[in-house]
């Protein structure tokens, strides 16, 4: 062989294989592949945009270098893949979130819940669980939560574990207030908690009627038929095919007459899915099922 048999290869110099973007794709892509083989989770269809930045602050957290390096660690040592799950599971929530939609919600959704004897609501990816309290708190105003379950789920251990014990820091309890009372509540907000030193626990009545359970919108199938499922502010960090999966998932789990709850930022339209529907709220992103 001539040296001008080796034209052909790039120079191993610069590492032509490869442009650095397509490089990156790659160690993403591998890194995803090795946490879905081993643990189970599966990230390979959220939003790149996203998950590139939460993976490069796990790099840095990690104190490594490249994301090959950072999927080395992982595959090799189950606290790291914890902490990397929770990274990339952690979404932005407080309570009463938005509280023209909890307004919305007292007004359009609760006189339907009236008439059903039995109310089964669906949190998904419920994180730290704030919103599930900020539910059990409307309904028990509304006197349903009685009659009510709601399913809180979250593919993120540690957010559950949070969720379950209902302890938030008191810091927060000044925005939580504003929120509550702009989203029509009909009392003191501070009935429903008590202040522990730099923290607060919710009243263990708002507790009796959840139950909370890992589940992975990624990979899971329908556990129950609900008459509510809020999913607000999840699915932004999904690409279209698990998008698309979710949605399908929502619509078996939905029962007739059901509601879906989503984000601002997200919608059914352009969906499979879209003339299943009819809006209850369109700015609220409130949908019954029809069909």
């Amino acid at each position: 062989m001539t040296p001008s048999d080796f034209s052909e290869y790039p120079d191993n110099d610069t590492c032509g294989w490869t442009s650095p973007d397509e490089r990156e794709q790659l160690e993403i892509e591998l890194l995803l592949e090795g946490v879905h083989r081993l643990y189970g989770y599966d990230f390979r269809n959220y939003a790149l945009p996203s998950l590139r930045r939460r993976i490069w602050h796990q790099v840095h957290a990690e104190r490594v270098t490249t994301i090959s390096a950072l999927q080395e660690k992982v595959l090799h040592d189950r606290e790291c893949f914890e902490r990397l799950v929770y990274s990339l599971s952690i979404p932005v929530t407080e309570m009463f979130r938005d509280p023209s939609l909890f307004r919305a919600f007292r007004e359009k959704v609760v006189p339907l819940l009236r008439t059903y004897p039995y109310i089964r609501v669906w949190h998904a990816g419920c994180s730290t669980g704030e919103e599930v309290y900020s539910m059990a708190i409307l309904l028990h105003e509304e006197g349903l939560y009685d009659k009510a379950r709601i399913y809180a789920t979250d593919m993120n251990g540690r957010s559950l574990q949070v969720a379950k014990e209902g302890v938030f820091g008191i810091e927060k309890m000044k925005l939580y207030t504003k929120n509550y009372q702009d989203a029509g509540g009909t009392r003191s907000f501070s009935e429903y908690y008590t202040a522990r030193y730099n923290s607060v626990i919710f009243q263990p009545f708002l507790r009796k009627n959840m139950i909370f359970a890992e589940h992975n919108l990624a990979t899971d199938q329908s556990f129950n038929e609900f008459n509510v499922i809020f999913c607000r502010n999840v699915m932004i960090y999904f690409d279209e095919t698990l998008r698309n999966r979710v949605h399908s998932l929502f619509h078996q789990s939905l029962s007739h007459f059901g509601v879906l709850v989503l984000g601002a930022k997200e919608s059914i339209h352009f969906t499979e899915y879209d003339d299943c529907y009819e809006p209850l709220d369109r700015v609220e992103k409130m949908y019954r099922k029809i069909k």
